[in-house]
Protein backbone atom coordinates (compact mmCIF):
# COMPACT_ATOMS: atom_id res chain seq x y z
CA UNK A 1 0.00 0.00 0.00
CA UNK A 2 1.95 2.98 -1.28
CA UNK A 3 1.22 6.35 -2.76
CA UNK A 4 1.83 6.53 -6.50
CA UNK A 5 1.46 9.04 -9.28
CA UNK A 6 -1.20 6.81 -10.86
CA UNK A 7 -3.24 6.79 -7.66
CA UNK A 8 -3.04 10.57 -7.38
CA UNK A 9 -4.08 10.91 -11.03
CA UNK A 10 -7.15 8.75 -10.38
CA UNK A 11 -8.00 10.75 -7.28
CA UNK A 12 -7.58 14.10 -9.03
CA UNK A 13 -9.78 12.95 -11.91
CA UNK A 14 -12.65 12.33 -9.48
CA UNK A 15 -12.00 15.33 -7.24
CA UNK A 16 -11.68 17.78 -10.12
CA UNK A 17 -15.23 16.80 -11.20
CA UNK A 18 -16.40 17.18 -7.58
CA UNK A 19 -14.71 20.59 -7.24
CA UNK A 20 -16.14 21.93 -10.51
CA UNK A 21 -19.68 20.99 -9.46
CA UNK A 22 -19.20 22.39 -5.92
CA UNK A 23 -17.76 25.67 -7.24
CA UNK A 24 -20.69 26.12 -9.64
CA UNK A 25 -23.31 25.13 -7.01
CA UNK A 26 -24.62 22.16 -9.02
CA UNK A 27 -25.71 19.74 -6.27
CA UNK A 28 -27.02 17.05 -8.64
CA UNK A 29 -23.69 17.06 -10.50
CA UNK A 30 -21.81 16.80 -7.21
CA UNK A 31 -23.96 13.79 -6.32
CA UNK A 32 -23.25 12.19 -9.71
CA UNK A 33 -19.57 11.92 -8.73
CA UNK A 34 -20.61 9.51 -5.94
CA UNK A 35 -21.70 5.86 -6.10
CA UNK A 36 -25.40 5.08 -5.72
CA UNK A 37 -24.78 3.80 -2.17
CA UNK A 38 -21.99 6.16 -1.08
CA UNK A 39 -21.51 6.83 2.61
CA UNK A 40 -21.28 10.61 2.99
CA UNK A 41 -20.21 12.51 6.10
CA UNK A 42 -19.92 16.25 5.69
CA UNK A 43 -20.12 18.54 8.72
CA UNK A 44 -23.76 17.55 9.26
CA UNK A 45 -25.26 14.12 10.03
CA UNK A 46 -24.22 11.43 7.58
CA UNK A 47 -26.27 10.09 4.70
CA UNK A 48 -26.15 7.16 2.33
CA UNK A 49 -26.66 7.60 -1.39
CA UNK A 50 -26.68 10.37 -3.94
CA UNK A 51 -29.88 12.01 -2.70
CA UNK A 52 -28.24 12.86 0.63
CA UNK A 53 -25.15 14.23 -1.13
CA UNK A 54 -27.29 16.43 -3.38
CA UNK A 55 -29.33 17.71 -0.42
CA UNK A 56 -26.16 18.53 1.53
CA UNK A 57 -24.60 20.53 -1.28
CA UNK A 58 -27.90 22.20 -2.16
CA UNK A 59 -27.95 23.58 1.40
CA UNK A 60 -24.49 25.14 1.00
CA UNK A 61 -24.29 28.89 0.32
CA UNK A 62 -23.98 30.23 -3.20
CA UNK A 63 -20.43 31.27 -3.94
CA UNK A 64 -18.82 28.50 -1.87
CA UNK A 65 -15.65 27.21 -3.54
CA UNK A 66 -13.41 24.24 -2.78
CA UNK A 67 -9.63 24.07 -3.10
CA UNK A 68 -7.94 20.78 -2.28
CA UNK A 69 -4.45 19.40 -1.82
CA UNK A 70 -3.73 15.67 -1.90
CA UNK A 71 -1.71 14.69 1.18
CA UNK A 72 -1.66 10.88 0.88
CA UNK A 73 -2.96 8.13 -1.36
CA UNK A 74 -3.12 4.37 -0.90
CA UNK A 75 -4.44 1.55 -3.05
CA UNK A 76 -5.86 -1.02 -0.61
CA UNK A 77 -7.08 -3.27 -3.47
CA UNK A 78 -7.52 -3.29 -7.23
CA UNK A 79 -10.21 -0.81 -8.22
CA UNK A 80 -9.94 1.20 -4.97
CA UNK A 81 -7.96 4.34 -4.15
CA UNK A 82 -7.94 5.92 -0.70
CA UNK A 83 -7.15 9.61 -0.46
CA UNK A 84 -6.44 11.94 2.43
CA UNK A 85 -6.67 15.64 1.58
CA UNK A 86 -6.57 19.14 2.96
CA UNK A 87 -9.54 21.15 1.69
CA UNK A 88 -10.31 24.84 2.02
CA UNK A 89 -13.91 25.86 1.49
CA UNK A 90 -14.10 29.60 0.80
CA UNK A 91 -17.21 31.76 1.06
CA UNK A 92 -18.26 35.20 -0.12
CA UNK A 93 -19.48 36.37 3.29
CA UNK A 94 -17.33 34.66 5.94
CA UNK A 95 -13.85 33.30 6.60
CA UNK A 96 -12.70 30.14 4.81
CA UNK A 97 -13.10 26.76 6.48
CA UNK A 98 -10.15 24.35 6.52
CA UNK A 99 -10.97 20.66 6.81
CA UNK A 100 -9.38 17.28 6.29
CA UNK A 101 -11.11 14.92 3.88
CA UNK A 102 -10.80 11.18 3.47
CA UNK A 103 -12.29 9.62 0.36
CA UNK A 104 -12.43 6.12 -1.00
CA UNK A 105 -12.92 6.06 -4.75
CA UNK A 106 -13.93 2.93 -6.60
CA UNK A 107 -13.83 1.96 -10.22
CA UNK A 108 -17.21 1.17 -11.79
CA UNK A 109 -16.54 -0.03 -15.34
CA UNK A 110 -14.26 2.61 -16.88
CA UNK A 111 -15.25 5.38 -14.45
CA UNK A 112 -14.18 6.20 -10.91
CA UNK A 113 -16.65 7.41 -8.23
CA UNK A 114 -16.58 8.31 -4.55
CA UNK A 115 -17.88 5.47 -2.37
CA UNK A 116 -16.99 6.99 1.00
CA UNK A 117 -16.49 10.66 1.99
CA UNK A 118 -15.54 11.73 5.53
CA UNK A 119 -14.78 15.33 6.58
CA UNK A 120 -13.24 16.42 9.85
CA UNK A 121 -12.42 19.91 10.98
CA UNK A 122 -8.69 20.59 10.87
Amino acid sequence: MTSTTDDETVLRGVLDRWKAAVDEHRPEDVAAVFTEDAIFQGLHPYSVGRQGVAAYYDSQPLGMKAAYRVLETRRPADGLVLGYLAVEFSFTDRPALDVKLSVLVTREGDAWSIAHYQVSQA
